[in-house]
């Protein structure tokens, strides 16, 4: 019986040690991730202006993945130096309706 209490223990062991490891690693990921998001904000402060910005705000309320999108694209073409910076409101709204020209509305109406 001692025997088994050994193993036992040596695989509590074992599983604390998995369990510690994954628990490190998902801090270091979500640390890695804040620090992403932060820099993507720095970015997006300087090159928006402040009515672009709350525009993307109000957006980001509405339809977060979308909003996610649009703050990668933007970040890309500031970046690639394909529009000029400070990208205004209007400038945000062309963008915007570009990105939407291709997508079409669904409207559910009822009778």
């Amino acid at each position: 019986m001692e025997l088994d209490e050994k193993e036992l223990e040596e695989i509590r062991r074992r599983k604390l040690m998995d369990l510690q490891q994954r628990l490190l690693q998902e801090q270091e990921e979500a640390e890695a991730r804040k620090r992403e998001e932060m820099q993507r904000q720095v970015i997006l402060r300087r090159i928006l202006t402040p009515e672009a910005r709350q525009r993307l705000a109000n957006l980001k309320m509405v339809r977060p993945d979308f909003a996610a999108q649009l703050e990668a694209q933007l970040v890309q073409i500031a970046q690639q130096r394909l529009v000029k910076i400070p990208i205004d409101d209007d400038q945000l709204k062309d963008i915007l309706r570009r990105l939407q020209e291709g997508k079409r509305e669904i409207r559910i109406r009822r009778m």
